[in-house]
């Protein structure tokens, strides 16, 4: 993944962890689309998703504006989504299910022929909602060109 070595989340922290990781791999999914490494971009950027999500629930001002059972598995990324579009965080046009099958069939297969810009594009537009982006890149630890 594209924050190994580069980070210790842990250490970090519930927050600091998470958003870096989620900083991270959006770098590391974009350059391995352009890269030709369409799956491994696509299961990358989930993860860089999966990150993000983690990140805004760990907030507890974030958190206390989204409505909750007491029983809601905040671990699953499809209920989070859908909470934070109940909140109005994120709008619902990013296509969460059609986003995860995608990443589903990434997961089995290259998908050399894949035209990734419209999901590339939705996705940017969530991160940017949830606050992940935009970022400084310069900010970020330097990009290890040898992680796959």
């Amino acid at each position: 993944m594209p924050h190994a070595s580069l980070m210790d989340e842990r250490a970090l922290g519930p927050e600091e962890g998470p958003l870096l990781r989620a900083r991270l791999h959006m770098r590391g999914g974009k350059r391995r689309l352009v890269q030709g490494k369409i799956a491994a971009g696509i299961v990358t950027l989930y993860d860089a998703l999966s990150a993000a999500l983690e990140w805004y629930i760990a907030s507890p001002d974030r958190r206390k504006n989204l409505v909750t059972e007491e029983l809601v598995n905040l671990n699953n990324d499809r209920i989070v989504y859908g909470l934070l579009i109940r909140a109005n965080v994120l709008d619902g046009h990013f296509d969460f299910e059609a986003f995860d099958q995608l990443v589903e069939k990434a997961l089995k297969e290259e998908m050399p022929d894949y035209d990734y810009q419209e999901m590339l594009k939705g996705l940017e537009n969530v991160m940017t909602k949830l606050g992940v982006m935009p970022y400084n890149e310069s900010a970020l630890p330097p990009e290890d060109p040898m992680t796959y």
